[in-house]
């Protein structure tokens, strides 16, 4: 399964930037995000800042995460391992 998580933008350098996760800072890939500035919000999935998202989808997506047991992330969307 992938799982694309959003993140806040708090640093930008070029076609890079430092993103925080729930807690967790990590450096992403902006290339297909140009533009994106410091304080924005991103989806990002396997080390790239894919969109952009407003800080409300941001932040229920997390509450939602949250909320997801381990043992329904592993049995994934279709209770069989498939997604």
């Amino acid at each position: 399964m992938c799982l694309a998580v959003p993140g806040k933008v708090v640093e930008v350098s070029e076609d890079r930037a430092r993103v925080e996760f729930n807690g967790n800072v990590a450096e992403v890939c902006t290339a297909l995000t140009p533009g994106v500035g410091r304080g924005e919000w991103v989806l990002i999935h396997a080390g790239f800042a894919i969109t952009t998202l407003d800080e409300r989808d941001a932040l229920d997506t997390w509450k939602y995460l949250r909320g997801v047991s381990p043992s329904e992330v592993q049995e994934g969307v279709g209770g069989d391992g498939a997604t």
